[in-house]
Parts: structure tokens; C-alpha cells; sequence
């Protein structure tokens, strides 16, 4: 089996340390280095590439503390414990289980469970009491409304002050029904419905037959994601002591920047932009038209938003996870055929795979979903994340309050204070 990009085997990591065996199983020991058998060894192990970096670090930033702290924050530090996701650089597993056989096999509920509780089987009640909407212009935002609602449900909660495990994930459920509910802008559900989430989106949405399976897919590839930059703003928030309402409103202000979700948005506007390009009569045509268009955007200085990830060199398996499910939910489809070929001439002009972002623009593109619903896609299922986050967060009691380099101007003495 080709090795992991993001694990290194025992050799390649001393050396990589320049330290001994005993040093680097001592390392494991005191949990300064993760380890992990080998496939297919019972006694060969493998190292995680990230710890070993961050060791390098540490042993810089004893030689050179400046230049160390000037990168710090990007991709690296502060690490924080966490038991909710793995990235071993090929997919992704959310405490333990892979990602991808979950969206093929799941339910958004029994997600919610195994990231808030650790198992599968928890069960949250469903709400029933009705949220107004406060008033809002008519081309308000979707992260808009969600954070208007979610703060004047706040207002009228008082068990979302209650930070223990239990009711953090009925809060959790109550919210993901709440930005259900900004994402179809729907009337009040009814005490009887009993539908799904990714039901209700694709009753509202108009999706057709199996629409309802892309959905929920796309909703539990995307609830979590280790500490990305909205996460890690939601942990902070947390930390604070604030309620799990103040985690989410703080965690969809980070998501809709267009360096995160907000990406999704972009790659909206290309696929709209550049349709003409494959108004050829046949799919060659289409690829040599496409192809033309993305290398002129590309001259132009124009990025190709939707390819590539750092954490995944071989291609980001949640695309690849939901690119497969369209393919097989309507193999027919014009729009399928667009983005497929889309997807292939700019991957060979840019030299990466499609990510997330576009995989969910394709989405929304195959299902003729309202414009915006990649990032409610995005937010819905993330929301399950930033809880378990929560969770995890208010567990330790601690506060994250990194420390900042100064780098202003030479401070001037008070005088007569020498």
C-alpha cells in the first residue's frame, strides 16, 4: 500500500528528528507524537507528519523564538486536543469512523450522536415551538437570517444557558432545525412533520426523487473538520463560557468569509460565467472551449477557486465522494456533464484535484438549487460540528487566549519614570 502523505514510518521520522529510536518511542510514549499500526503489519507503525513538524518547530523556536512566532498561527499552532476528527491526508474519519462510508450510510441524526456523544443511538427531540423571524431586508443573507434567528431564540431559552454535554446537544438539534428553517425560509414546522433535515431542504428546494440522498450526504460530509478557522473561533467563543447560540453565531460569521465557505461562492459565479464556454454540439468541443476560457482566466490573473487543499495531496475525498453520488444519482444530466467537464480541463491547467467547495457549487448546479445553497449546505452540516467543538471545549474548563508578537513602535517611558 502507498504510504500516507501525512504519516511517516520509524526511520523517516528519527531521521527526519535526528534523534534515536529509544528517543522517538519515548517521544510516543510522553504523547508528543501520534502513532498508528501499519496496514497490514501487526508490529510497524507509522508517525504523524504534523507532530513531528511541530517538534522541528519547538526545537527552532528555541534557536530563533522571532521567526518562529511570525508563522506560528498558520497551519500549525495552537494545537488543541481533540477526539471529534482525524485527517490522515487521504480522507478523513469523525472519531473513528470513515467519512465517506457514513454519508453513504447515515442518517444527519446519527452524525449528530456519534460527534456530540461519542456513539451512535442518541435521539433529540425535534422543536415544536415557533421562532419569528425579526425583520429583515428582503435580500438579507442567508448567514443573516440564520444569526437573527438563532439570537432571538436565544433570547427566549433559558436551558441554552446549560453548558453540560446533554443539553449543549439538544441545543445543537434545536439550531440545526433553525437554520433549516433560514436556509427554505419555511413556516413554522408543523407538530406532526417528522421529516429529516436533508427531507425538509429537498421538499423545499424541489429536488426530485433522490435528491434528498445528495443532501444528506453532502450535510455529513461537511459537519466537521478539525480546528479550520471557523471551528476554531467556535472553540474560542466556547472557551469563553458563552452559550452554544453566541458558538454558532460566531462560528457563521467565520464560515461566510470567502476564504472558508464563502469559497463556495466564487466558484458559483465561475461555473455561471463561463457556461457559454461549453455551448459546443459535442463534449469534445465543450473540453477544448472550457479549457480556452480557464486558461484566459488564468492569464488574466483570475484564480480557479475550488481545487486543491493542504491537507489533502491526493485530492479532497469529500468532492471525490460527492462528485461520485451526483454521477450516480442522474447520470443523464446536462449540468453533470458541465461540471464533470469543467472539473477536467481546470484540474489540468492548475494541476489539482476539485476540493469541497466545488463539489458543492457542482451540487447545487445538478439539483437546480437556489443560489447561496452551498454555503447553507455547508453551514447546516458544519453546525454539527462546531457543537461537538463546543462540547468538547466547555469539557476542559480551559481558555484559549493565544499570545501576540509585538511589533509596533519602541515603547516611549513615562517621564520622570526612569
Amino acid at each position: 500500500m502507498k504510504p500516507s502523505p501525512l504519516w511517516l514510518d520509524a526511520a523517516e521520522t528519527a531521521s527526519q528528528l535526528g534523534v534515536s529510536r529509544a528517543t522517538l518511542y519515548a517521544y510516543v510514549s510522553r504523547g508528543l507524537i501520534r502513532s498508528q499500526p501499519q496496514p497490514g503489519s501487526s508490529r510497524a507503525h507509522a508517525y504523524a507528519r504534523e507532530d513531528i513538524e511541530r517538534l522541528r518547530r519547538r526545537a527552532e523556536a528555541r534557536r530563533d523564538p522571532a521567526q518562529a512566532a511570525a508563522h506560528a498561527l498558520e497551519w500549525g499552532i495552537p494545537v488543541l486536543a481533540s477526539s471529534i476528527t482525524f485527517i490522515d491526508g487521504r480522507t478523513l474519519y469523525y472519531r473513528g469512523h470513515d467519512v465517506v462510508a457514513l454519508a453513504r450510510s447515515r442518517s444527519v441524526q446519527d452524525v449528530a450522536s456519534l460527534i456530540w456523544t461519542g456513539a451512535f443511538g442518541a435521539r433529540f427531540a425535534v422543536p415544536t415551538a415557533t421562532v419569528v423571524q425579526p425583520p429583515l431586508p428582503r435580500d438579507a443573507s442567508f448567514v443573516a437570517r440564520a444569526q437573527t434567528l438563532l439570537a432571538a431564540a436565544a433570547a427566549h431559552d433559558p436551558a441554552g444557558a446549560d453548558l453540560r454535554p446533554t443539553s449543549v446537544a439538544g441545543s445543537g438539534w434545536r439550531m440545526l432545525h433553525l437554520l433549516t428553517d433560514a436556509a427554505t425560509a419555511a413556516r413554522p414546522r408543523r407538530p406532526k412533520d417528522d421529516s429529516t433535515i436533508d427531507q425538509r431542504l429537498a421538499r423545499a428546494w424541489r429536488t426530485g426523487p433522490g435528491g434528498a440522498e445528495v443532501i444528506r450526504a453532502a450535510l455529513i460530509l461537511c459537519a466537521d473538520h478539525e480546528l479550520n478557522v471557523s471551528s476554531f473561533t467556535a472553540r474560542c467563543v466556547a472557551s469563553a463560557g458563552s452559550t452554544p447560540y453566541a458558538v454558532l453565531i460566531a462560528g457563521l460569521s467565520a464560515l461566510e468569509g470567502f476564504r472558508h465557505g464563502g469559497a463556495s461562492a466564487r466558484v458559483e459565479a465561475m461555473l455561471d460565467g463561463m457556461r457559454s464556454a461549453a455551448a459546443g454540439r459535442r463534449r469534445s468541443d465543450h473540453a477544448r472551449s472550457l479549457r480556452r476560457a480557464i486558461a484566459a482566466r488564468l492569464r488574466r490573473g483570475e484564480a480557479v477557486g475550488g481545487f486543491g487543499h493542504p491537507l489533502y495531496p491526493e485530492g479532497d475525498p469529500r468532492a471525490r465522494a460527492l462528485l461520485d453520488l451526483l454521477r450516480a444519482h442522474d447520470a443523464g444530466s446536462v449540468e453533470l456533464a458541465y461540471v464533470d467537464t469543467f472539473a477536467q480541463a481546470a484540474a489540468s491547467l492548475v494541476r489539482e484535484p476539485p476540493n469541497v467547495d466545488f463539489a458543492l457549487a457542482a451540487l447545487a448546479r445538478v439539483l437546480h438549487l437556489p443560489t447561496g445553497a452551498p454555503l447553507m449546505l455547508f453551514a447546516i452540516g458544519r453546525t454539527i460540528g462546531w457543537i461537538g467543538q463546543a462540547i468538547e471545549q466547555y469539557a476542559t474548563g480551559q481558555l484559549i487566549r493565544p499570545r501576540a508578537r509585538y511589533v509596533g513602535p519602541t515603547p516611549v517611558l513615562a517621564a520622570g519614570g526612569g
